[in-house]
């Protein structure tokens, strides 16, 4: 055989065995790609997609307004992570949330547990000149109130405290949003038990209560 028909011979060999060693390279690794996806697995997250203030009310109403559904890997998900809200769920954020924030369920209250221990849970408003000093126009909803009773002797007494305040309104009867932190508050929604509402009206309107804002 001539020596330039062998090694076109030997050439053609060596590329044909350079191809199949290559199909199967790439066999392999796309196998170990395959196993690789199937072992990464991806779960739901509710994520902040703007700053949630404190106090902040999320409902259906307003819930893509703050959240937004995010994918990440499983095992990074904590078990405390808000991964579905339940139709009807109502939030209440403890405290500042930042903007693309996980959110775990340790970031808000609930108003069922608001109302926790309440018979039958109302909302009883007032005006701000109905108390002395209410916290300075500052209550925002989500802040917790303590209200004292002031007798006629002047002594003063604690009668309710981590009331909850469910809403705030300025002179105009216009709401006031968590964000703004100029307008001051004129009327104020808080969540009271039923039980207690006319004994809280006929101490309002004798001028003995007071109001104290708690912080933290």
């Amino acid at each position: 055989m001539p020596e330039n028909k062998l090694t076109a011979r030997l050439w053609r060999g060596s590329i044909f065995a350079a191809l199949v060693s290559s199909i199967a390279i790439f066999m392999v690794m796309l196998q170990m790609e395959k196993n690789a996806l199937a072992d990464y697995e991806v779960g739901d997250i509710y994520v902040a997609c703007r700053e949630i203030p404190k106090g902040q009310v999320i409902d259906g109403t307003n819930q893509k307004e703050f959240l937004e559904i995010k994918q990440m890997d499983l095992d990074l998900i904590p078990d405390t992570a808000i991964v579905k809200l339940s139709e009807g769920e109502t939030l209440v954020a403890t405290g500042k949330i930042d903007k693309n924030s996980f959110l775990t369920r340790g970031m808000f209250t609930t108003k069922e547990e608001i109302t926790e221990g309440m018979q039958e849970p109302v909302i009883a408003g007032f005006k701000a000149e109905d108390l002395y000093q209410v916290a300075g126009g500052t209550l925002r909803s989500g802040d917790k109130i303590h209200i004292y009773q002031v007798d006629e002797e002047g002594q003063t007494r604690l009668i309710w405290e981590d009331i909850y305040v469910q809403q705030v309104f300025d002179n105009a009867g216009a709401g006031i949003d968590c964000e703004d932190t100029t307008s001051a508050a004129q009327r104020i929604n808080i969540y009271l038990d039923k039980a207690y509402v006319e004994h809280f009206y006929e101490q309002l309107a004798k001028g003995t209560l007071r109001v104290v804002k708690a912080v933290g």
